[in-house]
């Protein structure tokens, strides 16, 4: 706290690295003018010691917080092109009573703010923020359209009116005293080489290697026990690989179900472990994990529609028996074309190379003929959109259903979700590289990395993801043509190449499962109640009361439905936990 009280920042740690007082916060420069308060790790905090100390810095702990401090002090606001690591942090300024933050290139570690009152409150945690009670809790329309489209709300939205959440790859900079508020891209996501296509996949692997044992290197290390995920997919089995080649001892950890095999990949992962050397443990899981949904919906500061935080928590938990810190296989599908729409891509394109989508009449027809339920009714109507389809193909609700769910007393502009991702990438041509820039720009920043930050963060555990090292980031984005990722033959082409040299013989890398859960099946049976309980007490908060339970007395009917049954129930989980209404 300011001797004036004017500012006032606060820190609750979980020490990773230098575990001593000396890596306490909030921290001061040595001078005392400028103060840090920082979430996250910075991998090459070494590298930058050895730096700074070169250029004049001298050190008093080992915290990578204090070299943070000292690279802001040598580079100001060009500081974060310096870091490699995850983070969000706000450094103030005591004699210009002013404040600078970032947020890493991907999105790792979250930062909410809001300005309000001739002043900044901002946090990790938007529940933190809550706190005050004079903080008003209202939705915003427009976040929830984006929720309802797509399972999460991307970007700078917020689902709380008067809130912004800081996008990945970005600076804040806020004058205390004019109160005014600024924020810049410091880094943008690279755009390919032309040269790149001539090489071969051995001389592209042969750069990917190098840097993959770099990341992994530095992310093992850690003044706290260090696991690995591994689920017994392609991007969690190279990270376990990798991590035998770079230490002598490694620990694994993975879950499996055992009343459902078609989610269970705790055989192939035990199998694995058992080949690289390392020291694994597994958990198995059952249905009684429905006693997690109101406890997770109270974690998450907004809700996201994704189903596998149940296992990521049940996961963290396991893991924080033996160890702080885990390293995991994130970001793979979005850098490498790893989703199984980044293959259809091109074929949605020439479908559409006709102007079908350009017939309105068509697609209101299409539209109204075909249910909800049916099979046929995404693929159609995204052949009718009049946004590419690497807009369309991830979206869980079109809009005439989410507008059915709002109700006509919150009206959005029509397609808001859409146009919003449009204009996102709307200069991104190739059709697979728009839609694994869209993956890595919103779904993997807004939904997986959340849901991971979220679940490990309740266990009081670390996840890290080697994967989105800068150094991978602008190898995937900036050296690899899309068919060097993705074609119609297989997906993760490089990864798997890269497998060829790393895994058993046996393992199968084209084989996708994800880290899923029995979700239908779960939900017509443990989780009914709850499904019942929100259908027979739903009020007008925030959806239509009548469309809800129309919507949920349908979906349970059908497999392809559970997504997003599961995210109306994630919502008025969340809702009920924050008391938030619709103005």
């Amino acid at each position: 706290m300011s001797q004036d009280r004017r500012v006032a920042l606060g820190h609750r740690r979980l020490a990773i690295i230098d575990l001593t007082e000396g890596g306490f916060q909030p921290m001061s420069s040595p001078d005392e003018r400028y103060i840090i308060t920082y979430n996250g790790e910075i991998y090459n905090y070494k590298e930058l010691r050895e730096e700074l100390r070169a250029r004049g810095h001298a050190f008093k702990t080992d915290s990578d917080t204090e070299v943070l401090l000292a690279a802001y002090l040598e580079w100001g606001d060009a500081a974060p092109t310096h870091l490699q690591g995850m983070f969000a942090f706000a450094i103030f300024d005591r004699k210009t009573q002013s404040l600078f933050a970032a947020r890493d290139r991907a999105g790792e570690k979250p930062f909410f703010y809001r300005q309000a009152g001739r002043g900044l409150i901002f946090g990790s945690e938007l529940k933190m923020l809550l706190r005050d009670p004079e903080v008003p809790r209202e939705a915003d329309p427009v976040a929830l359209d984006h929720y309802l489209a797509y399972g999460h709300v991307p970007r700078e939205l917020c689902l709380l009116k008067g809130f912004a959440k800081l996008p990945a790859g970005h600076s804040l900079r806020y004058d205390l005293n004019a109160d005014s508020l600024s924020v810049t891209a410091y880094w943008t996501l690279p755009r390919r080489e032309a040269d790149a296509a001539e090489q071969t996949f051995d001389a592209l692997v042969d750069e990917l290697e190098p840097l993959l044992d770099q990341a992994v290197r530095r992310q093992l290390v850690a003044d706290v026990p260090v696991g690995v995920l591994l689920s017994g997919g392609l991007d969690s089995s190279l990270i376990a690989a990798t991590a035998t080649r770079v230490s002598s001892r490694v620990q694994t950890f993975t879950i499996g179900f055992p009343d459902h095999s078609a989610y269970d990949e705790s055989p192939l992962a035990k199998r694995l472990a058992s080949e690289l050397g390392t020291d694994h443990v597994e958990l198995m899981v059952n249905p009684n994990a429905y006693d997690l949904l109101p406890q997770l919906a109270a974690q998450f500061d907004e809700p996201i529609a994704d189903s596998s935080m149940i296992p990521t928590f049940i996961v963290s938990q396991l893991v924080r028996t033996r160890a702080t810190v885990a390293l995991g296989g994130d970001g793979g599908d979005e850098l490498f074309g790893g989703y199984h729409h980044h293959a259809w891509m091109q074929n949605m394109a020439k479908l559409r190379a006709a102007g079908i989508h350009r017939l309105p009449l068509a697609r209101s027809l299409a539209d109204a003929a075909l249910p909800y339920r049916a099979k046929a009714r995404k693929t159609v109507l995204r052949l009718f959109d009049k946004y590419d389809p690497a807009i369309t193909v991830t979206r869980l609700m079109e809009p005439s259903l989410r507008q059915a769910l709002i109700g006509p007393r919150h009206l959005v502009p029509n397609q808001a979700a859409e146009q919003f991702r449009a204009d996102l990438i709307g200069d991104w041509v190739e059709p697979r590289e728009r839609a694994m820039a869209l993956d890595y720009l919103t779904y993997m920043c807004d939904d997986i990395l959340v849901k991971v930050d979220r679940s490990s963060m309740l266990a009081s555990l670390e996840v890290r993801a080697p994967m989105l090292d800068p150094a991978i980031i602008e190898f995937a984005f900036g050296r690899l043509s899309p068919e060097r990722r993705v074609s119609q033959s297989g997906r993760k082409l490089m990864l798997r190449h890269l497998a060829k040299r790393r895994l058993p013989a046996w393992f199968d890398t084209a084989r996708k499962q994800g880290f899923s859960i029995p979700l239908p099946a779960w939900l017509r049976g443990p989780w009914k109640p709850l499904l019942d309980d929100i259908a027979s007490s739903a009020d007008d908060s925030l959806l239509d009361p009548q469309a809800v339970r129309r919507f949920l007395a349908g979906g349970l009917a059908a497999d392809r439905l559970a997504h997003p049954v599961f995210q109306i129930a994630m919502l008025e989980l969340w809702r009920r936990q924050y008391n938030v209404r619709m103005a």
